[in-house]
């Protein structure tokens, strides 16, 4: 009997969300290439629920359909509750992908299910939260840290987060990968009436935790002869985003967000930088995202940014120390293209996907108490009397 894992905690696939739903559909797709069994749990929202589960077949991997009528985060927990209750009568290893509700895997550990959690970033202390929030995750991290089997941090200072619940022998360390990207069309820059190079970009949502405001301040302190454009929705009524808005320059550009990958890479693939302001979490797949495109970096300076994006990059504690980071990048073209440089070989150092998909296949194997095949080495041919 082939090996079978059920992956919970995301929307579903093929990914059309986030970095959970990207990291989901790479990894079924490579088990399933590998000859396991793959079962991905798809939310659906709907206005009546018909059919509660839909189960079909997609490149492969079996997705259990789940309907839910509840919306936002009402919504979601439904999802995972009604998801956690089918997983738990089926064969197989389960990987859970956060730990938002983490209380349901007690209902997994009862009927003896075998569990791999991926803890995710340090939700709890995102700023954004009312107390009761931050209360239920950080509750859930604790659960999530014990009722899983086995757990997975994604950096070096997630583990060290872990291992005050855990001991470190139950943690993995496994970061997020990219794919390199070596060329893109400038087509979606010249829909926003940008120049290649000639341009900062952030993309990331518009929260306070990930510094919008104090970069769009630096950037606008003075004209620049380049454009910051900044990807995200900005809502109305919204106080942080009236601000940034206030702050921002003729320089700024605020597209909105845009969900096309092809767009967003090319914005990324061109732009002078990349601006990261991430204060809490682990490896961030944009920011892998970014050093596979070869991006000089701008980043928060915290050790989760430091670990993932390298030494050889531009971090910003503060506004001004973010104004003479931006001023660099500008006109620094030497040290602009060692970053771009030390990008790359950042990212193959330690965010190959088939390396990291490889760790977690042998992660579900032991668990699950299967052998996995060993690879085949490659066949080097004897060489001929006259190479001899």
């Amino acid at each position: 009997m082939s090996p079978r894992v059920l992956i919970l905690g995301t929307r579903g696939v093929p990914a059309a969300h986030g970095g959970f739903e990207s990291f989901a559909e790479k990894l079924a797709l490579f088990l399933a290439e590998r000859g396991w069994r793959v079962t991905v749990y798809c939310q659906q929202d709907v206005a009546t629920v018909t059919q509660r589960f839909v189960t079909d077949i997609w490149r492969g991997v079996e997705r259990v359909t789940v309907q839910v009528a509840e919306q936002g985060a009402r919504g979601t927990i439904a999802f995972d509750w009604h998801s956690t209750q089918h997983a738990s009568r089926e064969d197989g290893v389960c990987l859970v992908l956060g730990y938002n509700t983490a209380i349901f895997m007690a209902l997994l550990r009862w009927r003896g299910k075998k569990i791999l959690i991926n803890m995710d970033g340090i939700e709890w202390k995102r700023p954004k939260w009312s107390a009761p929030v931050r209360a239920w995750f950080y509750l859930n991290e604790w659960l999530g840290a014990w009722l899983g089997h086995r757990l997975v941090a994604d950096h070096p200072a997630i583990e060290d987060h872990l291992a005050t619940r855990r001991p470190r022998g139950a943690i993995a360390m496994i970061p997020y990968g990219g794919d390199e990207v070596t060329a893109a069309p400038a087509a979606p820059l010249a829909a926003l009436g940008l120049s290649p190079q000639k341009y900062l970009v952030s993309i990331a949502r518009i929260e306070p935790d990930n510094s919008i405001l104090p970069m769009v301040q630096a950037f606008s302190r003075k004209p620049r002869g380049a454009r910051l454009v900044v990807l995200g929705a900005l809502e109305t009524g919204n106080a942080y985003h009236a601000a940034i808005k206030a702050a921002a320059s003729d320089e700024v550009l605020f597209p909105g967000a845009i969900y096309d990958k092809a767009a967003v890479q090319a914005l990324r693939f061109h732009a002078r930088a990349y601006c990261h302001g991430h204060t809490v979490g682990g490896t961030n797949p944009s920011l892998v995202e970014s050093l596979w495109c070869g991006n000089a970096v701008l980043a928060h300076r915290n050790r989760f940014n430091q670990w993932t994006a390298g030494a050889e990059q531009f971090f910003f504690a503060d506004t001004e120390e973010c104004e003479r980071m931006i001023e660099r990048v500008l006109t620094d073209d030497i040290a602009v293209a060692r970053a771009g440089r030390m990008a790359r070989l950042r990212a193959a150092a330690d965010f190959v996907w088939t390396d990291i998909l490889s760790c977690y296949e042998r992660e579900l194997a032991a668990l699950g108490g299967h052998r996995l095949e060993p690879k085949k080495a490659e066949t080097v041919p004897a060489p001929s009397a006259r190479e001899a």
